[in-house]
Formats: C-alpha cells, structure tokens, sequence
C-alpha cells in the first residue's frame, strides 16, 4: 500500500474549504478522502477519523473542540459537514464514569454538539475524545484483520508489526472501548498505533499527514507479512469457469430472490423484494469449490461493522442440482427456509439482551454461497446490495489469507449479536420510503417518448429500470441521461421483441443483474399510415411481427419468469386509443394494437393465479418527451399535417383541442398510469386507463 498524499491536491482543499473550517478540518477531509478511496482499509462507511482544535461560541469564548465523522458517513465523499463538531472538555470528563450505555451516549454526545442539526457523531466518538493527540484515523484494513482474526492472532500481530504498536483485546464498540483504548495508551506511551483485535487499526499524529501516512506504513508492514507466507487464495482442484457460473445465475437467481422477498401481510402488495448481485470471479469460485471453502465461509465476519449488511453467517448451499431445474429449485427453497429458522432461534437465544424500541430483523439471508457458482448477494435496493457484495469480496478474500497462515477465528456469537443489534448500527441503515424500492422493470422501447417517459417516472419512484429498445445511439442516450440522475438503478439492455432469443436473453441479463423482474412494461410498437386499397401485406406483417408478435412474446417471457420467481407481479401494456376508437389511414397500427391489447385480456385471465395482474393504459398522441421525438409521430404526423393543412405546433393544438379537457397528453402522464397499476392501488387486473383528457368515442366499453 502506497501514501496517496498530494501537496498540491492538499492545498486544493484548503482552498476550497479553508476559509469557511480552517485548514486543519480542510486536511482532515483530505486524508479522511484518501482513506476512503482504498477499499482494503475502509467499506462504505466504515471507520472513522477527528481532529481536535477549538470553536469559538455565540458568547465569544473560545472552547477546546472535537470535530469527528458522523455516523454512517462515507469517507471517500466526507464534506467537512461530515465531521460535526462537539464539547471537548465536555467529553473528556465523561471518562470519569464507570458505565455509560448506549442510549445514554448517544444523548450525551448529541446534547454535546455545537450545532443541533448535525449528524449523529460516530460510535466510536469518545475514542477519539479521549486521546490526547490531534488527528486520529480508524480503519477496519484487510490485512490487519488478516492477523487479528485467527488463533493465536495477538502474537501474530506482533510478530507481523513490531513492538512499537499496542494490541489492544476485544472490547465491544461504545463506552467501554473507549475507556480500554485510552487506558492502553497511557499504559504504553511513545508508540503511535493501536491494533483492536477483530475490530481494527487506529493511528495519529500532530498532522493529517502524519497520521494518515502511519496508516499506511502499518497496513503495508501487514500486508508484507501475510505475502511472506504465500497465502491469499483457497484452492480447487477444478474451480468451475466464470462462463459456466454466469450461465447459472441466470438460472437461480430468480428463484432465490422470490425466497428472499420477506412477506407484508398486504393482499396488495404481498411482498418486500430485494435487490440480488451475483459474486462471480475466479477467486470467488476456487473459494466455493475447493474442499475447506464451507468451513471458511461459515465462520463470523471479519468486523462488526459488516454485521447490519451481511448478518453474522452466510447461507451455504451444498451440492446445487443445476441440471435438475425442479430439484435446484428446492434446493435453494429449503434452504432459506431452514436459514430462517436458524437465524430466528439465534435472535431468541439472545432476545433477553435486544435493546427497548429495536426492531428485528427478517430471518433472510444477504449473503449465499453455492460451489459451482460463487456468491449472490442481497439488499434493499441495488446500493445496499452492492455493499453486501463488496462486503462479501474482502470477507472471503482476508478469509483465505487466513487459512494460509493459522486459524480463522471471529467473534463468539453473544458479540455478534450485541453488534448486529445495536442503535448506530441501525441507523445507518435508514428506511426504505420509496414505493418501488426493490422492484425492477423491464420497459420495452424505451428509447421513444413514452418509454423514456415511463422509465422517468419509474424511477423516480424507487424503482430498478432496465430500458429496452434496438441496440445504437438512442437506447445508449437515453441509459446515460437516466444514469446521471438515478446512478446503478438503471441499464440498458439491447432487445428485438419480434426475436424469442432476445426477449429470454433480455430477461436473463437483468435476473443476472438485479436478480429478478417484477413489473413489465410492454411499450414497444410501430406505427403506418395507409388507407386498406393501399396498405401492402408487408407492411401489416411488419407491424404484426413488433405490435402483436413482439408483445406476445414479451408477456409469454414474463410469465415464465414471474412464475419462477414466485412473488407474483405485474405486466402493463402500452396499448392505445386507437383500440376503441380507430382512424382513418390508421389501419395497420389500430389492428395489431388491438390484437395486443386482446392478448394482454388473455394473459390477465391466465396470470391471475400466480398473482400477476396485466392491465393497459390507452393514451392519446404523445409527441415528445422533453428532447427526445416520438417515433410514431415522425411516421403519423406528415399526413395528418397534411390531411388538416396544420403545421407541427398545429396538430398538438388540433389534438389538444379534441379532449374534453383540453388538455396536452404527455409522456409523465402515461407514466403515471404505469405507476398506478406497477404500485398496485387497488386490487385490478383486466383494465384499462385511458390517458387522453377525455376522448368520449375511445372510452373502454
């Protein structure tokens, strides 16, 4: 591991925050970054870093000062806003106490900061106070736990790092560490780092500089070590090839994400879905299939930090049947079942010591192991299983080191609970208040008007969207559009709906990325003008094969995969007016959207008792969605320009004018009517919204 220090990136930040924080909190944020940017010291954030100075208050009086990262914050992004300031003086005398739980800490350290609306100040915050030094560091480093993690690991640790850095036992993150942290301090004065055994490294310094550049000459002298032993990787006779175990996701993935959605007592809305991401590297599956990968990865974590994403123990599901589809999937079934059932009596076993007003967690899993296809992951949403995932890389990574070297050995279970089931931990955790977080779409031609208008919509309702359309440059826009306002919850998938092959593989591609589909969004279409004399039978046929073969096809697909997932769903077409009040000219479009529409009847009835309702919305002329034209219209709309004798602007005037309320049909509004049925406000399938401000001959009958 290398110092990332820069002079110059340094005295950017001063700079830039200098004149508002000073310049020390400005090289706090700094090295707090730097720290934040090496995934083998900190994960998504974990540790924690201060620096001690003054803050002058509303009386004038200047006052000692700490300043030290909020819960929950991430380093690599901290903003000086992340680093809320407290009484020092204050703090330091609550050393005095002989206990201080919690709760009570928490009061204490919030009743103690000099500005009321800031975060909630890290766990570990009397840690920091208590120390003398001005910039202290905290990280969770791989190869630190590499060596606290095992049998024996004290000496270990000092054999690998020298005699110039304390070890400090397990001591359980609050109060208490604190008091241990700051009594081992002064009982070996002139080292400059600490080593907490299962837990981490804390170093400091008299500048940001020199107590981030401790971190790293202690991690490196660890990480030189392990490399001595030639340790790192678990082998397999025959690891199986990111190729085949890719292939198998697609396969699993489905069914283990119906297992994990926990269940809401809502007829409506019966379940909770999560967000599953596959694990899938050479290193992963020599771990999983060679002979001591089970008994590594049922070991506890290597930090309580990584308890409120991944739980104490993975899942392990021994001897996968992927050549028996029927079997594969009672496989996985029965063994979440009887995860659940363990991690329940485990919660009991300890229920004595939960904390008043904490809720339990479901029984799930975040995290399953299966040889022959390595580690899928899971979370609320696509971030949280991300960190489950990245979570998940380092665990099995520092595991093997391990097994080179000595004996894993993590937290007894009593620990682990008190970590799991802590309010901090809790707390960074925050609450799901989207309506479709955890769901994901699929959106067929979703580089027109409409689609990108229902993707917009989707999203911004928490949803995951993967938008479909013709490979080339409007499918590529519009992912990046939607990518920089909704980040990893949108891809964009490459589909030809009129091709069986694409259509599963669509399906496939987004099981493998997200785990499942609950909501399918059939929007891709055609459009011709020709009156009957002259339209050519390929013509028709052309429109058949995308408006009526495309969306059978599509609907066909997602009932397969919603009946193998097992958490029901919903399909919604997006049909037209043109159904129930057809056009002149407009033969070919009207009938092929009629048939689709019929075909999306059909499938509500068929579907209904796997609960997937199917329901259409029938809007009138969109014509664009912010920037981006309708396809449809560029065919329709020269000819009825030309049939009115009206320019562009004159034919959405004519259009606007025909609706009783006169009213601008949009791609937002055909969205909202997606959304109405994708988050299920009443109890309907079969139906169909008309989304055309009132148009008496196309209303549904």
């Amino acid at each position: 591991m290398r110092s990332r220090w820069s002079d110059e990136e340094a005295a950017r930040f001063v700079a830039r925050y200098g004149a508002r924080w000073g310049e020390e909190l400005a090289l706090r944020t700094y090295t707090s970054r730097l720290l934040g940017a090496e995934d083998r010291l900190v994960l998504h954030g974990g540790g924690n870093t201060s620096v001690k100075g003054t803050f002058t208050n509303r009386l004038g009086e200047t006052i000692p000062a700490l300043y030290v990262k909020a819960s929950g914050h991430d380093l690599a992004t901290l903003e000086p806003e992340g680093l809320p300031g407290l009484d020092l003086g204050y703090l330091r005398k609550l050393r005095a106490l002989e206990t201080l739980d919690d709760d009570a800490m928490a009061n204490e350290l919030r009743t103690h900061l000099f500005d009321a609306r800031s975060a909630t100040p890290s766990l570990e915050t009397l840690v920091h106070a208590f120390l003398p030094e001005k910039f202290v560091d905290h990280t969770h480093a791989d190869a630190i736990l590499a060596l606290s993690n095992q049998a024996g690991g004290e000496r270990v640790v000092r054999e690998a790092l020298g005699d110039d850095i304390t070890v400090l036992g397990y001591v359980r993150p609050g109060f208490q560490l604190a008091r241990a942290v700051a009594d081992a301090y002064e009982a070996t004065p002139g080292r400059h780092a600490m080593v907490w055994m299962r837990h981490g490294l804390m170093t400091w310094g008299p500048t940001a500089r020199g107590a981030y550049e401790a971190m790293i000459e202690i991690v490196t002298r660890a990480e030189t070590y392990l490399a001595s032993k030639h340790g790192g990787r678990v082998a397999a006779p025959r690891p199986t090839s990111v190729e085949t175990a890719l292939a198998r996701v697609r396969q699993v993935a489905p069914v283990l994400r119906g297992c994990l959605a926990e269940p809401t007592g809502d007829p409506d809305r019966p379940h909770r879905r999560v967000i599953v991401r596959p694990l899938i590297t050479p290193e992963v599956l020599a771990f999983v299939d060679s002979q001591r990968g089970r008994e590594l990865a049922l070991t506890p974590p290597l930090t309580s930090d990584h308890l409120i994403r991944t739980k104490a123990l993975p899942l392990w599901i021994d001897r996968p049947g992927y050549d028996e589809p029927a079997r594969l999937a009672e496989q996985v079934r029965e063994a979440v079942r009887s995860y659940a059932a363990d991690y329940r009596a485990y919660v009991e076993r300890h229920a004595a010591r939960l904390p008043a007003g904490l809720a339990r967690f479901d029984a799930l899993p975040r995290v399953v192991l299966m040889p022959g296809l390595g580690a899928l992951c899971a979370g609320g949403d696509v971030r949280a299983a991300s960190i489950a995932r990245d979570i998940t890389v380092h665990t099995l990574a520092v595991k093997a080191q391990v097994s080179a070297t000595g004996v894993y050995e993590g937290l007894p279970e009593a620990e682990l609970f008190d970590m799991e089931y802590h309010g901090f931990q809790h707390a960074k955790l925050g609450a799901r208040e989207a309506p479709l977080a955890g769901e994901v779409a699929i959106v067929t031609g979703a580089a027109g008007a409409i689609g990108s208008g229902i993707c917009q919509t989707l999203l911004e309702h928490g949803c995951h969207v993967a938008a479909t359309d013709l490979p080339g440059k409007p499918l590529d826009a519009l992912v990046a559009e939607l990518g920089a306002a909704h980040g990893p919850r949108v891809i964009g998938v490459p589909l030809d709906v009129t091709d069986a092959t694409s259509v599963a593989d669509a399906f496939a591609s987004v099981a493998a990325t997200w785990g499942g589909v609950d909501v399918v969004v059939v929007n891709a279409g055609l459009a011709h003008v020709a009156g009957l004399p002259e339209l050519d039978l390929e013509s028709f046929r052309r429109l058949e094969r995308v408006n009526v073969e495309g969306a059978l096809l599509v609907m066909a697909e997602a009932g397969r995969h919603l009946g193998l997932q097992g958490t029901g769903g919903d399909i919604v077409l997006v049909s037209t007016k043109n159904v129930f009040a057809p056009g002149a000219k407009f033969g070919a479009y009207s009938a092929t959207k009629a048939a689709a529409h019929q075909l999306a009847r059909i499938a509500s009835l068929e579907l209904a008792e796997i609960d997937v309702r199917v329901n259409m919305v029938a809007p009138d002329a969109v014509f664009s969605h912010h920037a981006r034209r309708s396809g449809l219209w560029a065919t329709v709309g020269p000819d009825r320009m030309r049939a009115r004798g009206l320019d562009e602007a004159g034919l959405e005037d004519y259009y606007r004018s025909r609706n009783l309320l006169k009213a601008r049909i949009t791609a937002e509004h055909v969205g909202r009517a997606v959304l109405f049925f994708a988050t299920r406000q009443t109890p309907t399938t079969g139906a169909t919204i008309p989304v055309d401000g009132g148009l008496p001959d196309a209303t549904p009958r």
